[in-house]
């Protein structure tokens, strides 16, 4: 008995070794790559309106951008935003905890994950995109890849004519599953994102930027799950999603931080909040049943409980079975 023990004490004393070697490894690793991450090696990529407070002004001479509205961000005033003792030390060292066990423990999934994506299309199996980290700081996000080497660069998924013809089959799988975002703990191990926050916008969508500047959405730290996630995801219009994003970091703490991580743990099963073609394509979808109703010569109604976490396909099948 005092031999098996003595085997346990010596199998737990090398596997702390090896977890303190490789942690320290890491660390290591990540001071030396975070400037390269948050563009201090390149000053012109850097964010002029870092800090600062914006609203988005329309103008028909501006160049479309990434959420499909003609114009640009004006700044007006400084950010004033101030963490608590739990962003700033309880939540930093929850976030480096999780991210260095997710590192460790998920390294088969990220191998086996890497070799199926380099199979089905060569070429590099990480992809980046610059996004809006904390205060507006742009950062590089890393991602599997999940669409082909042909896909346009930075720009999000529902402005793409036709996205299916962009997927892989290995992309659709770990999309479908989020393991597209499993890189993004590496992310969060340098500190430029957190477990969880609102996720990180692209640089140029600045609708996006100005509507969660409104509700202080931009103060905190990206995350890789989010309020808005587990409330809609890819369904919800922009409006919508920084509003909940807003609520999150009105309510940030220990419960909030809870209640969003437990309501995330599904997404590693179908998620079918994920909606290929992106932001509002849901409200899409039903505004075209509604057109056809319109056609009809009978009218009908369809009156049905719908709850707040309900899975709103069960409205779009009602709506399927009355236009047959």
């Amino acid at each position: 008995m005092s031999l098996d023990k003595k085997k346990i004490g010596k199998i737990l004393g090398v596997t702390a070794i090896a977890a303190g070697t490789a942690f320290v490894a890491l660390k290591a690793v990540a001071k030396k790559k975070k400037p390269d991450t948050v563009y201090d090696n390149e000053p012109e990529q850097k964010n002029p309106l870092e800090g600062k407070k914006v609203v988005f002004v329309e103008d028909e001479n501006d160049k479309e951008n990434a959420d499909g509205v003609k114009g640009h961000l004006e700044a007006v005033g400084d950010s004033d935003y101030k963490p608590n003792f739990y962003s700033k030390y309880v939540k930093r060292g929850m976030d480096i905890i999780l991210s260095f066990g997710g590192l460790v423990v998920l390294s088969p999934v990220f191998a086996v994950t890497a070799l199926a994506i380099k199979i089905e299309d060569p070429g590099p199996v990480l992809f980046t995109q610059k996004r809006l980290g904390q205060n507006k700081q742009y950062f590089k996000l890393h991602k599997f890849r999940s669409m082909k080497m042909c896909t346009p660069h930075d720009v999000p998924t529902h402005m793409l004519d036709n996205p299916d013809q962009y997927i892989t089959k290995v992309g659709k799988f770990i999309r479908a599953h989020s393991l597209d975002e499993l890189p993004q703990i590496w992310d969060i191990f340098v500190g430029n994102m957190s477990v969880i926050g609102p996720r990180p916008g692209l640089w140029n969508q600045d609708l996006l930027t100005a509507e969660r500047d409104k509700y202080g959405a931009n103060d905190v730290k990206p995350g890789l799950t989010g309020w808005a996630q587990i409330n809609g995801r890819d369904e919800l219009e922009i409006p919508d999603k920084a509003k909940l994003d807003g609520e999150y970091v009105q309510k940030l703490g220990p419960i909030m931080d809870a209640k969003v991580f437990l309501g995330s743990l599904h997404v590693f099963g179908k998620d079918d909040s994920v909606v290929e073609g992106g932001t509002g394509e849901m409200r899409k979808s039903i505004d075209d049943y509604e057109i056809k109703i319109e056609e009809r010569k009978n009218k009908y109604s369809v009156l049905m409980s719908v709850y707040k976490n309900d899975d709103p396909s069960f409205l779009k099948l009602a709506l399927v079975y009355l236009l047959k």
